[in-house]
């Protein structure tokens, strides 16, 4: 039997360093399966489902720089949906196979047919369908090229008519092209930005993901400046550890602190950040944004200057440039105030809560103490978004993952997979919300089926808490977020896991202990405070009106005791909004 196109293209994704393939085969899918077999040098990772090993797919390409995911035709590309979105909007390397219904049978309406250039149009940088063998490796040349190097998604369509056919030898190239190239900005303009950090009196700078490379460069560049040093969530592994100007996350999660120091800086730099949230961004500083896309310059504020560049060589050719100054007035008093905001924070891990109230804070905290210096860490959206944000420490080792552009629930547990197949060795927590989990519950049995070692630690809070504060500060009564939920430990052990349950504030720390310690997959279900609140830095009168609001709604409605539980829950924001 001679060569089909399926295993010309297996062999081309082995080639350009894919190790797993996550999907449910099927039908048009089966040609890739059986090449995967035959090769043995990919690993098929049958998950539950689709959107899952899309997740698994973009949590590996964000640790490994690529990674490869599939859905048959019909519902399989429609399950991808979801999981793709994220990848693209994380910039994760992905290479998404499609496969389609036979060529002779588009346009017909056939079973599962689907379009798969419309439906994948805007979550990918390559969409193309491959309607002959000669296109075939082409196309997914293509596809990696566009993947690796535009950071995002790529989808090859591949009828299963083609994959079975006969593979024909290409004139163009079969592997992908890794070239390194230094990009920063003009000599003059890094003069000219010089010149500005030089003369303002107070300069804070703020990182995101694209600033995590250069986190010594940032440091030292601080250092000169007398600078305080914020974050985004996505920079915080990378930039919070051995920095002594750190002022932490401003935006939704994060604290006081770093909104104060951008709000009082004359020049706030913002170093590889798309942040997207501009009723946080000062008014009155000069802004100077550099970052490597620059159609991302000047969207989200008024810019004194825009470069393009990547950090690393951007900062390692502006350092010389810059004086030492001597005034650290602007930054002591930001760390200073930096301190006392941690100090708060910390009051919500003394109060530990109470038997099924148990604070999430103080969860996280032992998590953060128990957990490996180099663990994973993938977080779901919502409020567990938030305890981690604020909770789990930097080591300069530990990787953190969620869907922090895209905002998806369901994403912890998914992603875990791909983060532990990927990184053998590392301690992995998927840090789920009961709403998140069970949304894709079932995939917890592709944990147990390959026995990864993730440890799932579940914050049920038995309601979609992040959806009720917004309700909240809205001024509406929250109606159907609350949420009737199995016994997870119970699900998790018929499944075959190690699983525990968490009803008391004395259980968390031996329990954690014992999660830790544990091999093989490990779930357990935390009985969490459902009244615990997340104020973001920058309360406005409208937020505390609708708070105000809503509280009155309760009472006139009958349910006082909400009310009563959320105020005692939440005693301690009181003296961060007075």
């Amino acid at each position: 039997m001679g060569k089909s196109v399926a295993d010309q293209l297996v062999e081309m994704l082995a080639d350009a360093g894919i190790k797993r393939i996550y999907a449910v085969t099927g039908d048009s899918l089966n040609h890739i399966n059986d090449a995967v077999r035959r090769d043995g040098r990919i690993q098929w990772v049958h998950v539950r489902h689709e959107e899952v090993g899309a997740y698994a797919a973009g949590a590996e390409a964000q640790l490994n720089g690529l990674a490869c995911c599939a859905g048959s035709s019909g519902p399989g590309h429609v399950h991808l949906i979801n999981g793709l979105y994220d990848a693209h909007r994380s910039g994760a390397p992905v290479i998404a196979i499609a496969s389609t219904c036979a060529t002779n049978e588009f346009g017909s309406d056939y079973f599962q047919e689907t379009n798969t250039i419309k439906l994948f149009s805007d979550c990918s940088h390559y969409n193309q369908v491959a309607n002959t063998p000669a296109q075939a490796p082409r196309m997914l040349q293509a596809a990696l090229q566009h993947a690796v190097h535009k950071k995002g998604v790529a989808v090859l369509g591949l009828p299963g008519d083609v994959a079975s056919a006969d593979a024909e030898n290409i004139s163009t190239a079969l592997k992908v092209y890794r070239p390194a190239a230094v990009l920063r900005p003009a000599e003059e303009e890094l003069q000219q930005l010089a010149s500005l950090l030089q003369s303002a009196e107070k300069v804070a700078i703020y990182c995101g993901l694209g600033a995590t490379a250069a986190h010594d460069e940032v440091v030292t560049l601080a250092s000169l400046l007398k600078a305080p040093v914020g974050y985004s969530f996505r920079a915080k592994m990378g930039i919070e550890y051995d920095n002594p100007h750190e002022v932490g996350m401003t935006g939704l999660l994060g604290l006081a602190s770093a909104y104060k120091s951008m709000h009082e800086a004359d020049v706030v730099l913002l170093l590889g950040t798309d942040f997207p949230y501009t009723p946080f961004m000062p008014e009155n500083a000069k802004i100077v944004q550099i970052d490597n896309q620059p159609e991302r310059l000047g969207r989200r504020a008024s810019l004194e200057m825009g470069l393009c560049g990547d950090i690393a060589p951007t900062l390692q050719a502006l350092l010389p440039m810059i004086l030492d100054k001597k005034d650290r007035k602007f930054l002591d008093t930001m760390v200073e105030f930096h301190e006392e905001v941690k100090r708060k924070l910390n009051t919500y891990v003394e109060d530990r809560g109470k038997e099924e109230a148990i604070s999430p804070e103080y969860v996280a905290t032992v998590i953060s103490r128990l957990a490996a210096k180099d663990a994973i860490f993938t977080v779901d959206t919502g409020m567990t978004n938030v305890w981690t944000a604020r909770y789990i420490e930097a080591t300069g080792k530990r990787t953190l993952l969620g869907s922090f552009n895209h905002g998806s629930m369901a994403n912890a547990m998914p992603q875990a997979i791909g983060a532990a197949l990927c990184q053998p060795g590392r301690e992995v927590y998927a840090l789920c919300g009961d709403g998140g989990l069970t949304m894709l519950l079932g995939d917890l049995m592709t944990i147990r089926q390959y026995n990864l070692p993730v440890k799932v630690i579940v914050f049920n809070n038995r309601a979609l808490g992040m959806v009720k504060l917004e309700m909240e500060v809205a001024g509406l009564p929250d109606w159907q977020t609350d949420m009737v939920n199995p016994d997870f430990a119970g699900v998790a052990t018929a499944m075959g896991f190690t699983a525990f349950t968490i009803r008391t504030p004395d259980e968390v720390e031996p329990v954690l202990t014992r999660v830790r310690d544990a091999s093989g997959p490990v779930l357990v279900n935390i009985f969490t405070n459902p009244a615990s609140l997340a104020m973001p830095p920058k309360i406005e009168f409208e937020q505390m009106k609708g708070y105000a609001l809503w509280m009155g709604k309760l009472i006139l409605g009958g349910r006082l005791d909400d009310v009563l539980d959320a105020v005692k829950s939440n005693y301690k924001h009181i003296k961060d909004v007075l």
